[in-house]
């Protein structure tokens, strides 16, 4: 499970067989969340507070070129 950065103790990462669209994993503690990059939007949530959720999306707004970035080069999808 590559992890693609952690932030504020929130852990972003995805699965090694994931598929596409592009999304990201984010875990803290027990809670676990699910978020589509483009557009940002949360697929699921287990756990988190609505003010963890709202973080967690501008940190994915604001790094959703890296989180695509390192999806493309793990998953052999680079230019």
């Amino acid at each position: 499970m590559p992890t693609v950065f952690i932030i504020f103790g929130f852990i972003f990462k995805y699965y090694s067989n994931d598929h596409e669209p592009i999304h990201v994993h984010v875990f803290k503690g027990d809670a676990t969340a699910k978020y589509t990059i483009s557009p940002v939007c949360l697929v699921e949530n287990h756990g988190f507070k609505a003010s963890e959720l709202k973080l967690i999306e501008s940190i994915i707004e604001e790094n959703k070129e890296i989180i695509a970035e390192h999806w493309n080069k793990y998953f052999n999808k680079g230019e």
